[in-house]
């Protein structure tokens, strides 16, 4: 996927203290420069497409985005170099938004680049009221709240995050409509820190690669869960791998067809894989350690793929007490 903006045409600025950037019509917008309390907006038509080109800008703000996305049709944010983008302070409201994060999007957003972004939040680091596509580039996040939230999916192709979450570290939830809400990963490396959930949909939540180190509460949970592929190293407090009835849209079901899967359970009531409906194992190396590896209320089926469980291998799915000691 191309990850180079062509800057040829573009409309360059240098940020300085105070004093913020208006993006009004679809084109290529490079912004560099250090400051404090500058936000950059985009207003412009339905129609319009917009790509904004960080190159080694560093921004902290007190109360407002460093990007606030208002209308366009599509945003692409493309990063080269180093970027520091910040805020510290209390969130302040806009119309009828909750400003919650240092990038604040009301409309499809794409991050893509050759270089890093390092976001620093008193809340959110990224929100999308659409869809956030992350297609390459390096991405730090500290947040004390999520790292990055969607209303509609989170999708990722490509790219390194760095997620250090006060709650979730990836979230997708829709509350007016449960069929979306859903996240997409099928590349990338995905490192997440999070005191809750490192990666939550709403409704479905599909792997098809990737390389996953996820440490926090819950390592993923959503209400229909797939796992296709990818290497996944999952050290969880709660459940490792959890379903359970956030939409009516989608039954609850843990689905594992492929990939290289570690959990390790913390001591307590903890589950390795716990789904709330059905379990199906079709493929794969699943690896749990704990004294509850695997839990469901519905039917588990075995159908292929390796599992082991506290270092034993295993030709059944054992359930709940049966995978313990």
């Amino acid at each position: 996927m191309q990850q180079n903006a062509d800057t040829s045409n573009a409309t360059k600025y240098t940020v300085s203290d105070g004093e913020n950037i208006t993006i009004t019509k679809a084109g290529t917008y490079v912004i560099s420069g250090t400051a404090k309390n500058v936000t950059i907006y985009v207003e412009t038509g339905d129609s319009d497409k917009v790509q904004i080109v960080l190159d080694n800008l560093s921004v902290t703000n007190e109360t407002m985005p460093v990007i606030y996305v208002k209308t366009a049709d599509k945003v692409f944010v493309t990063s080269t170099g180093s970027n520091t983008l910040k805020v510290t302070g209390t969130f302040a409201k806009d119309d009828s938004n909750n400003l919650n994060a240092v990038i604040f999007s009301k409309q499809d957003i794409t991050f893509n680049g050759t270089g890093t972004l390092n976001i620093e939040s008193s809340k959110n680091g990224i929100t999308g009221k659409d869809d956030i596509k992350i297609t390459g580039g390096t991405y730090n996040i500290k947040s004390t709240a999520v790292a990055i939230r969607a209303n509609d999916s989170i999708r990722i192709a490509d790219g390194t995050l760095n997620l250090n979450a006060g709650t979730d570290g990836l979230h997708a939830e829709n509350s007016s409509d449960d069929s979306k809400g859903y996240i997409f990963i099928s590349g990338g490396t995905i490192n997440i820190e999070a005191t809750d959930d490192c990666i939550h949909g709403g409704s479905a939540l599909q792997i098809d690669d990737g390389t996953f180190s996820l440490n926090g509460a819950e390592g993923i949970e959503g209400t229909y869960v797939q796992i296709n592929g990818g290497n996944l190293k999952i050290k969880a407090t709660g459940d490792g791998i959890n379903a359970g009835s956030k939409s009516e849209s989608y039954n609850v079901t843990i689905e594992i067809t492929g990939g290289d899967i570690t959990i390790t359970m913390a001591d307590g009531d903890t589950d390795g894989i716990d789904s709330n409906g059905d379990l199906i194992v079709s493929g794969g190396t699943i690896n749990v350690t704990g004294n509850s590896t695997f839990d469901y209320d519905g039917t588990a089926t075995y159908l292929g793929g390796t599992i082991y469980i506290n270092g034993v291998k295993v030709d059944t799915i054992p359930k709940s007490s049966e995978g313990g000691k």
